[in-house]
């Protein structure tokens, strides 16, 4: 007999008989006797206080399903959780028979209700276990937990569409007519149809062949079921390895309430099926099985569906007002943002309105505001940009990094595909999904495809991810910020080019980024100085501080701090902090057109109304981080400075804003570089006033030698020694 395979239908020479088979044992039926009236005692005369008994009531208000908290039920009996977590397919349906049994005795003693109350079938209630238990992690679920309770966490990747799941069959033998009813496993599992027929002939009568049942399916019981697939955790993968995924069966009420890109925590039974295209199977080897768990309990984990400070102890929300309440708060907060890395103040202030955001808003006629901000870094090699995308990823609540080389359109939103055994296609999000309430960080911005950067477009001004492939029309929540590095199209800033040609990313691209920084690699000598010093510290002491738990201590607490905030704290601008906001931009708009028209180009960077929208989320933020509910004034200022000094400054960067040049004026400053180079070897001196005289005489004009030797050693070419004699470093 084959009868444990599961995933179809199949045939057993041995009468069937209903139940599990242990009602021929008579200790074993007296055994679950005594278990189901405990869970009904349980069930009934649970009190967590006087006259109040939970389970009584939600069974009465909710007669579908009862959520049953392991905890209480540890509480009312030691005993009954070591039997569901030990043998939980024999002992949850018994828990749910209770159930019934104790809802039809409920309903009956309701008045008013007796005569029209229809009794409800026994097992109609579904139970949904949960527990305060850690979760296992998905790598050590193993063969020894077949059968068993477990308790996983995840992220869900995939969901498949509702199917029906009979319980049970009803079979009809073609031969004599006789009517069986063979029950189905739950889960994965199919019917045990046996082979033959247990009608006995009488007289004159044929004997019923082998195989004779014929499967009624009108006259067979059904149930709602779905697959869902869960994935690790993206913090829980080790580096370097694949994430792992599991197959999730839900059933009954379960069905149709997780959408792709939700964080769970279940508890399930560990089961094994067959594959139905299984290649093993066809090489005979029978005994391999594809694990899955039947979902029995579900939570969702998602810290932006928090419902707030439920999850934080008394100790830490008075901790969290007092940091708050404290009148250096911001410049508190800004120095725990990334203290490895030197400099960068005005960055790492960005970084951290990015962590906390802005207030999301849903307008009356439904149009939905973003609140969450996205940031670019965008500058020469070795500025810090990877480490800043590498420690939001560690202290935002859900962060997910990637690079834009190795990301494609399909793997930053979601990709449809075909499950091998069911032929349907389903939807499996992507990073933008995944990190649905926390933070993408896309490093090398700059070398996506175009097309790949085009497809995120939506996700980060509309944070949905529209979906028409291949029959499936759907849309999917990316409520995410963007945290993005990139580098110039000749690998370092050039102060000789135009802004235009330094940010080579389309215009609509920029104008969804709240935040645009140039970051460049300026040689000083007393600033080399210092960093050099302070990386050499971060070096020396890098073991002392992996030994010593403070850093961990104090990048948990901002993270729980953000966490709190966000479900806390939605602030709104104040009136007076509005009517300065609206001058700001009047005024900001003003220079840009002036800016405009006096060069004879547009700006790299357009100053729109959704960079309006972005100084209100940064003003949301700078208020959220002192769990503050109004922005005021000084937020707003703030807004505008941070603005002012990444996005605007952005816009003005480049030889034409600098030096006010025109493109004839670059193209002979370029020339005059070209002869100062030639004139010069690499490490030789040189009077600067002999080579401005005889630059002159072979026709240049003074001014634009002058102004080649001061871009030159803007780029660290040329180094002035005493007396004004030059020095070549670099060609």
């Amino acid at each position: 007999m084959s009868g444990w395979d599961e995933g179809a239908v199949y045939y057993s020479d041995q009468a069937q008989v209903l139940g599990d088979g242990t009602a021929d044992n008579s200790e074993a039926a007296a055994t679950r006797h005594s278990v189901l009236r405990k869970f009904k005692e349980f069930i009934r005369g649970f009190e967590t206080s006087k006259n109040t008994f939970p389970y009584r009531e939600s069974l009465v208000h909710n007669p579908k399903f009862l959520a049953v908290d392991m905890e209480d039920l540890d509480a009312f009996d030691a005993d009954l959780p070591s039997l569901l977590r030990s043998s939980p397919a024999d002992y949850l349906p018994l828990f749910e028979t209770a159930a019934a049994e104790v809802l039809v005795s409920l309903k009956s003693k309701v008045p008013g209700e007796t005569g029209e109350m229809e009794e409800p079938e026994t097992g109609d209630v579904q139970i949904l276990l949960t527990s305060k238990e850690d979760p296992v992690s998905m790598r050590s679920v193993g063969a020894q937990y077949i059968s068993k309770l477990v308790k996983i966490a995840g992220i869900t990747i995939a969901a498949s569409r509702t199917k029906a799941k009979a319980t049970y069959v009803t079979l009809v033998c073609k031969n004599c007519r006789n009517v069986k009813i063979v029950p189905c496993r739950p889960g994965l599992g199919g019917a045990i149809v046996p082979r033959s027929c247990d009608h006995i002939p009488q007289l004159g009568e044929e004997r019923c062949p082998i195989d004779p049942w014929l499967v009624v399916p009108d006259r067979s019981k059904y149930v709602d079921q779905q697959t869902l697939k869960l994935q690790e955790n993206p913090e829980d993968v080790p580096t370097g390895e694949l994430p792992r995924n599991i197959l999730l069966s839900v059933d009954r009420y379960l069905v149709q309430t997780i959408v792709p890109g939700t964080r769970l925590s279940i508890m399930g039974i560990y089961s094994i099926f067959q594959s139905p295209n299984s290649s093993a199977s066809h090489r005979g080897a029978v005994a391999v099985r594809q694990p899955y768990i039947r979902v029995v309990g579900m939570e969702e984990t998602n810290q932006a569906n928090s419902r707030g400070p439920a999850a934080f102890t008394s100790e830490e929300v008075e901790e969290f007002k007092k940091i708050a309440a404290q009148p250096d708060a911001y410049k508190h907060i800004c120095s725990k943002i990334a203290p490895s890395i030197f400099g960068h103040d005005d960055v790492k202030k960005a970084v951290a309105c990015l962590l906390f955001g802005g207030s999301r808003k849903v307008l009356p006629d439904g149009v939905k505001l973003r609140g969450d901000i996205n940031v670019l870094l965008l500058g020469d090699p070795s500025t810090a940009k990877s480490q800043f995308l590498k420690f939001v990823e560690k202290t935002a609540p859900i962060a997910v990094y990637t690079s834009g080389k190795g990301s494609s359109a399909a793997g930053l939103t979601a990709s449809v595909i075909r499950d091998g055994s069911s032929r349907e296609f389903y939807l499996e999000g992507g990073a933008m999904v995944l990190a649905d309430g926390g933070v993408v960080c896309i490093d090398e911005f700059d070398k996506m495809r175009p097309e790949d950067r085009v497809a995120i477009h939506e996700a980060m001004e509309q944070q949905t991810i529209s979906i028409a492939k291949a029959g499936i029309t759907t849309v999917l929540n990316s409520r995410t910020s963007v945290l993005a590095a990139a580098n110039p199209p000749s690998g370092r800033y050039d102060d000789l080019k135009t802004a235009q040609d330094n940010i080579d990313l389309q215009t609509t691209i920029l104008s969804r980024f709240d935040l645009i920084f140039i970051v460049k690699d300026v040689r000083m000598y007393s600033q080399d100085k210092i960093i050099a010093s302070h990386i050499i510290k971060v070096h020396a002491s890098a073991n002392a501080a992996s030994a010593d738990s403070r850093a961990s201590k104090e990048e948990n607490w901002l993270k729980r701090y953000i966490q709190y905030c966000r479900a806390e704290c939605h602030p709104r601008l104040s009136e007076s902090a509005s009517a300065l906001l609206q001058n700001s931009y009047v005024t900001i708009r003003q220079d840009m057109r002036q800016q405009a028209n006096d060069t004879g180009e547009a700006a790299a960077i357009p100053i729109t109304v959704r960079q309006l929208e972005a100084i209100v989320r940064l003003s949301e933020a700078l208020a959220r981080m002192k769990l503050s509910h109004v922005a005021t004034e000084e937020n707003v200022q703030e807004a505008i400075r941070l603005f002012t000094v990444s996005t605007m400054d952005a816009a003005r960067s480049g030889i034409n804003q600098q030096v006010n040049l025109t493109p004839e004026m670059a193209n002979e400053i370029k020339q005059a570089e070209t002869q100062i180079k030639r004139r010069i070897g690499i490490g030789n001196h040189i009077s600067e006033r002999k080579l401005i005289d005889e630059l002159t005489r072979m026709g240049m004009n003074e001014s634009i030698v002058r102004r080649a030797l001061i871009i030159m050693h803007q780029r660290d070419e040329v180094e002035y020694k005493r007396e004004r004699r030059l020095i070549l470093r670099k060609a």
